[in-house]
């Protein structure tokens, strides 16, 4: 097994267990277990009530947004001006197996990616658009995200033919690599890059550590500008900001230490 492979398959395998609405829950049941045991009694039943706790304390306040904030806050959008020769979006906005099962295109809440992505291509016909993204799906390779790219871009009103698609990357670093491989961009031409707010200082580390320079079009903001701690009842959302943000915390340290990006936290 290769290197890239085997990397791939340890990222999804340990995030299974460390994504923090994960390893609270499985902390709750372990300790649940451990509680009805005499010799862990009290460290089970300390276990539980920690969990607890944060668990409340993430689904209940802004510590998620806070986590956020920073990458969201790291590449403001400036639209940019001159001559544009690519715009290039980072796959992640699609539901691959739940449009083929039911025949129409579905998004999750990424879906600003194909509407920015959209809108940039209709305002720079003279550009080359590039869609990345294969499956980043442990289990189901087969459920490419092209499929439902073409069919959302053609129904936001981008033809089939005016995109090229790279479906074989499964995670940003392939994304970067494979699509420069195809569309072999030159030193001197601008392009731009779509990815979510919270993802875009990875992105940007990466495709630098390419050797291209992009300009970043971050979407998908999910903090509002000066995110607070206060009590926010929006329960599973929460958690999920709070999912990503890590998730991402966590991506940049580890491209960091195998040398995949030049800096912990790429900026402008």
């Amino acid at each position: 097994m290769d290197a890239p492979v085997l990397s791939f398959i340890l990222s999804k395998l340990l995030w299974g267990v460390f994504a923090p609405g994960n390893a609270l829950v499985l902390a709750v049941a372990l300790g649940t277990v451990l509680w009805r045991t005499r010799r862990w009694q009290r460290a089970g039943r300390r276990l539980v009530t920690l969990a607890s706790v944060m668990l409340l304390l993430v689904m209940y306040t802004g510590v998620g947004a806070l986590v956020a904030l920073p990458l969201e806050n790291r590449f403001p959008r400036a639209e940019p001006e001159g001559r544009i020769d690519g715009i290039i979006m980072l796959g992640g906005a699609v539901n691959p197996p739940i449009t083929a099962d039911r025949g129409d295109p579905s998004l999750n809440e990424a879906a600003e990616r194909i509407l920015g992505f959209a809108d940039l291509v209709r305002r720079h016909p003279e550009a080359k658009a590039v869609f990345t993204g294969g499956s980043g799906r442990l289990l189901g390779q087969e459920y490419k995200e092209d499929v439902t790219a073409r069919a959302a871009l053609l129904q936001a009103g981008i033809p089939a033919d005016r995109v090229l698609y790279e479906a074989e990357s499964r995670n940003t670093w392939e994304n970067a690599v494979f699509s420069k491989e195809m569309v072999k961009p030159q030193p001197e031409e601008r392009w731009i890059l779509v990815t979510s707010a919270m993802h875009m200082p990875r992105s940007v580390g990466i495709f630098r550590a390419v050797g291209w320079e992009v300009i970043p079009y971050p979407v998908d903001y999910r903090t509002r500008i000066g995110a607070k701690p206060w009590l926010r009842f929006e329960f599973g959302q929460n958690l999920v900001i709070l999912d990503d943000a890590v998730r991402e915390w966590i991506g940049l340290t580890a491209y960091w230490l195998m040398g995949r990006t030049e800096s912990p936290f790429p900026g402008p």
